[in-house]
């Protein structure tokens, strides 16, 4: 049976064109996942799924395989990320590829580690009825505390029964970190809800993670890097 590792990389980005194959820290965007994808040592395929003729040859240079055309039905800005992997295992197992494992990696994921992929992969292969592995890191903040804007533009607590709780007796929070999904062929598929009991957190430290969504996130996540890199905190 096949693992495979499936990175999504439209070429329709808008908030920050051409995102995907943009320059981050003098490397391709794309470049960092498809390298964590190679070390982590797992995979049999590596497939990038785009609708674009540049992110295709770049992913050929970069050593990952591009055997399909994304549909352009499913490449603007409404398509799930199921529905992308959906397309990607089916058209790999029409094709003859017996996959049992399928791990999204997204293309705007400079910080994945191979180590995180492993974790995942370990996790979920010792856990048969669960469906999917993904990484997760905690809120900075308890999220019991969040404040809101009402109407008039004036402060007023998101969630009232929690004024006046210590925050060290608050349950921790996690989000999804946006880097990987593992899961088992048949659940993408099926389309089984990723953020459920079905899944297993891989947590990973916060400052492994940054949304890379505008401007300001770009410029952050590059200092971010920088400093990791320096510091030998990643592997680039």
């Amino acid at each position: 049976m096949t693992k495979v590792a499936i990175i999504p990389a439209r070429g329709g980005s808008k908030r920050i064109p051409r995102k995907n194959i943009r320059l981050f820290h003098g490397r391709p965007m794309m470049a960092y996942s498809i390298a964590a994808a190679k070390a982590s040592g797992l995979f049999d395929r590596i497939v990038v799924s785009t609708d674009d003729a540049e992110i295709m040859a770049l992913a050929l240079d970069l050593g990952a395989e591009v055997p399909f055309t994304r549909p352009a039905e499913l490449a603007d800005d409404h398509t799930t990320t199921i529905a992308v992997i959906q397309h990607a295992v089916a058209a790999l197992q029409a094709a003859g590829v017996p996959v049992e494992m399928a791990c999204c990696i997204y293309a705007t994921a400079p910080f994945v580690q191979a180590q995180y992929l492993r974790a995942g992969h370990t996790a979920l292969s010792a856990r048969t009825d669960k469906a999917y592995a993904f990484s997760v890191t905690s809120f900075p903040f308890p999220v019991q505390r969040a404040i809101r804007l009402d109407q008039d533009g004036c402060i007023d607590a998101l969630y009232p029964e929690y004024r006046n709780t210590r925050s060290q007796d608050l349950e921790e929070a996690y989000h999804d970190a946006g880097q990987f999904y593992w899961g088992r062929a048949e659940a993408w598929l099926r389309g089984e809800v990723i953020f459920s009991p079905a899944s297993l957190p891989v947590i990973l430290p916060r400052y492994l993670v940054q949304d890379i969504d505008t401007a300001e996130d770009w410029q952050r996540a590059e200092y971010l890097y920088g400093a990791l890199l320096a510091g030998g905190e990643i592997q680039p």
